[in-house]
């Protein structure tokens, strides 16, 4: 029998834990991660006084086997503030239990104790079990190109 999984706020002992799940998120999306820096980075904005940045984990048997990260932005369009979904992810082993939407689920209850009417997110088109899941708990795409701008050296 299956333990009942925990979605709970990141707390700073999740750190290693979270890196180490952003790494095989990035695989898992075919792109290239870099661990260095990231647990001081994540801790400075994760955890410091007035941040917007959240995260959430879903632990199971003591152990991190998925997270979301989310931030409150703007739209002027809609003149109203939405949720931006920057990261979820679950592990492989933990795919199909019913845990994605349960995560979802926590993700809405903060987003209206935020105020947002919205959840905004993306995910690969090659990513077509959660555009599939996406599309069944009632969600819509929009089409759109995402452009990047470095502006280091």
């Amino acid at each position: 029998m299956l333990n009942k999984a925990i979605i709970r706020d990141a707390k700073l002992s999740d750190l290693d834990d979270l890196i180490g799940l952003c790494q095989q998120h990035a695989q898992f999306e075919l792109s290239a991660y870099n661990p260095a820096g990231k647990k001081q980075r994540l801790e400075e904005h994760l955890f410091a006084a007035g941040s917007t940045v959240q995260a959430l984990v879903v632990e199971l048997d003591r152990q991190l086997i998925g997270y979301a990260t989310f931030i409150p932005q703007f739209s002027t369009w809609d003149a109203q503030y939405y949720l931006y979904l920057d990261c979820l992810f679950l592990n492989d082993k933990s795919r199909g239990k019913g845990l994605g939407e349960e995560l979802i689920e926590a993700i809405k209850q903060r987003a209206r104790l935020l105020e947002c009417r919205l959840i905004q997110w993306q995910t690969p088109e090659f990513n077509t079990r959660a555009i599939k899941f996406y599309q069944r708990i009632g969600a819509t795409a929009k089409s759109k190109q995402r452009f990047f701008l470095s502006l280091e050296n």
